[in-house]
């Protein structure tokens, strides 16, 4: 097993124009997962913590966490037009979250500035994923802690529908990101020993991986 092997056979590239809207209306449908991982962080995330969301896409997480006290947020978002979005969104539910453009195997920030990090539903599509993780190390504190969460590949036919079933989309959306998962998403996906690999080169010495019937929330610690 070699990082080269686990490259993908394109650059980072956004979701851009329409898709990006397709896809922040289409996520939008799923708010009620957004508050519940942003309610389960706040007991968990200290006030005052420095919160880096990589790749937010519209950026509902960091909005909704920004709600439930006082984090210093940012996201960092490969997609001109989900930042665009996502600084709309903000300022439309007044909350105080700073949006960026940039890559996620070249995290423009400087070494320790964030106390947590998270990385929902979009590793899988980065090119470079050790380099990405690697980034997510350095910008971490010592102790700092990473969440990722992501789909597996060996999740079945049967399983990815019953994910998305439960996802609370309307008819058209829910047969729609069925087909993008199975015809896409699901190759691009990693097993939980890829993942081990990835992130012991990446120097993540904590690590640990929790399994459910779709995907994985892999906790790190610098």
């Amino acid at each position: 097993m070699t990082t080269l092997a686990m490259r993908k056979p394109h650059a980072d590239r956004g979701i851009e124009g329409m898709m990006a809207n397709w896809y922040a209306a289409n996520t939008a449908e799923m708010m009620k997962d957004y508050v519940e991982l942003a309610q389960r962080m706040a007991t968990d995330v200290p006030q005052g913590s420095a919160v880096l969301e990589v790749a937010p896409g519209p950026g509902y997480f960091c909005i909704e966490l920004a709600k439930r006290g006082s984090y210093a947020i940012t996201g960092l978002d490969i997609s001109h037009t989900m930042v665009k979005i996502a600084v709309k969104k903000a300022a439309e539910a007044g909350v105080n979250v700073g949006f960026q453009q940039g890559s996620a195997s070249s995290i423009p920030y400087p070494a320790a500035s964030f106390d947590f990090l998270l990385c929902r539903a979009a590793f899988k599509n980065f090119a470079r994923p050790v380099e990405a993780l690697k980034e997510m190390h350095r910008v971490l504190k010592p102790g700092g802690r990473g969440l990722i969460i992501d789909l597996k590949r060996n999740a079945s036919p049967q399983e990815i529908s019953q994910g998305i079933d439960a996802m609370g989309l309307t008819w058209f959306n829910r047969i729609l990101t069925k087909l993008v998962f199975k015809g896409m998403l699901l190759r691009s996906a990693y097993t939980k020993e890829e993942f081990q690999q990835m992130l012991w080169e990446a120097s993540f010495g904590n690590v640990e991986i929790n399994e459910n019937y779709m995907g994985f929330e892999i906790w790190m610690t610098k």
